[in-house]
């Protein structure tokens, strides 16, 4: 048991770390506000524990359930979450504080650009932007929302694990 729960904090601590990156290459690059670099975290995210789902079932010899499958990949997901939410936190004070000024900005544009909207509308809907874009609530959003996404790729991972005879569980009589 101990050497599965330190398996599942190292590989949950690397692919933290390499969304970590991806997220420091968009924000050094400028391509967080680019439609196609927006998804390249959640694509990441899928596939490694997708494969890490995978591994998993192998290492066990295919003897595995649905839901011990699942259950690995879904202790990795959160404590993945728990990483990036402390990493948005850090982000957000020290590394890219600039960024929320950046989304403030391209929010207005992008509802000026939409049209149809008054200027009273739009300063009520900035000063909504205003209050869920501080640190707490950002931290809070980039854990459920790659806890989602995990929990999602985690069922996927599951349903993509190759596994033995069903019979083998069968308790015989």
């Amino acid at each position: 048991m101990k050497k599965n729960s330190s398996d599942v904090l190292s590989k949950a601590i690397l692919i933290a770390l390499i969304l970590i990156v991806v997220d420091l290459i968009g924000g050094f690059g400028h391509l967080r506000f680019e439609k196609w670099f927006t998804w390249i975290s959640t694509l990441v995210l899928a596939v490694s524990l997708i494969v890490v789902s995978i591994n998993y079932g192998k290492q066990q010899n295919n003897q595995v359930t649905y839901g011990k499958v699942f259950g690995y990949a879904f202790k990795i997901a959160l404590i993945i979450s728990a990483i990036i939410a402390l990493y948005s936190l850090l982000s957000s004070y020290l590394i890219f504080p600039e960024f929320r000024d950046q989304l403030l900005e391209k929010t207005r544009a992008d509802m000026e650009a939409k049209g149809g909207l008054t200027e009273d509308q739009i300063d009520t809907g900035m000063a909504m932007t205003k209050k869920f874009i501080q640190p707490l609530p950002l931290a809070l959003f980039a854990f459920l929302g790659t806890l989602f996404f995990g929990t999602i790729s985690a069922l996927l991972g599951a349903a993509f694990t190759k596994k033995s005879d069903p019979n083998v569980f069968q308790n015989n009589p």
